[in-house]
């Protein structure tokens, strides 16, 4: 099981990667490749260096029950180093693994949009890509040239503003904040503005969470918690939720986000 709000399940026939925009600066994946290798589990005794892991190809086909499987939560299919051998085996078992729904993300929408045509594309794959700031929205236009079934956007962590975003040909779109050390707030009007533009083009708006900070105004604090000043916004300790409930966590506006894609079997 995951504790990733949007699936059931992940599979990572790859593991490690590294940095390719502002996003990756406090990758959770990292973080957590690290401590597993410190721990000396062998799938990570490459720590974060990009690794194949052809023996774990097979998994999905042996889950019987029906699963939505987030695709290399701690790599990138599409990292460079990836074989293109390597992402058409990827594709092949889920294309035999009809039982489930897969779901997939990329930075590097570059090489997703070379690739494309070289790839036997089975619509039980959901293909998306991350967008954290204004200057990667290209992204969204190289996912957009793919013959994905599902097209989906994942804006997180969301760092900024992002403006008009042409959402033509997007299935569902997921925005939150960023959390663990470091972590940079996440502005009330950044998300509220793509939630409203999913409003007005009819697109399914999943809203995971705030991260690491939330907005004061979300609910009643007191004077000796944690807090953080950006601007003129006052932002609150996340942890503080989990006292309160995760509802506050989870709600933009006072409302929970937990739309799914149209074309979901």
């Amino acid at each position: 099981m995951s504790k990733i709000e949007w699936t059931n399940e992940t599979w990572n026939p790859v593991t490690g990667c590294d940095h390719v925009s502002p996003g990756c600066d406090n990758c959770y994946a990292e973080r957590m490749a690290h401590r597993l290798h410190a721990m000396g589990v062998a799938k990570y005794d490459n720590g974060f260096n990009v690794t194949l892991h052809p023996d774990t190809l097979d998994h999905p086909l042996k889950w019987k029950t029906p699963r939505l499987i987030f695709v290399n939560s701690m790599s990138d299919l599409f990292h460079p180093d990836v074989p293109l051998s390597f992402v058409r085996k990827v594709f092949d078992t889920i294309g035999r693994a009809r039982q489930h729904q897969f779901q997939l993300l990329t930075k590097r929408s570059k090489r997703l949009a070379r690739l494309s045509d070289k790839l036997d594309w089975p619509d039980n794959l959901w293909m998306g890509v991350t967008v954290e700031l204004r200057d990667y929205l290209y992204r969204v236009n190289d996912l957009r040239s793919t013959p994905a079934a599902v097209k989906w956007l994942s804006l997180e962590p969301l760092l900024g503003d992002l403006g008009d975003v042409n959402l033509t040909d997007i299935d569902w779109v997921v925005v939150g904040g960023e959390s663990g050390p470091g972590a940079r707030p996440m502005k009330r009007e950044w998300a509220t503005s793509l939630r409203n533009q999913c409003q007005n083009q009819g697109v399914p708006f999943f809203f995971k969470q705030w991260g690491e900070w939330i907005p004061e105004s979300l609910q009643d604090w007191t004077p000796e918690q944690v807090t953080m000043v950006e601007g003129e916004q006052i932002y609150r300790h996340a942890y503080l939720s989990k006292r309160h409930g995760l509802h506050y966590h989870r709600t933009l506006n006072g409302v929970e986000y937990r739309q799914m894609p149209r074309k979901e079997d």
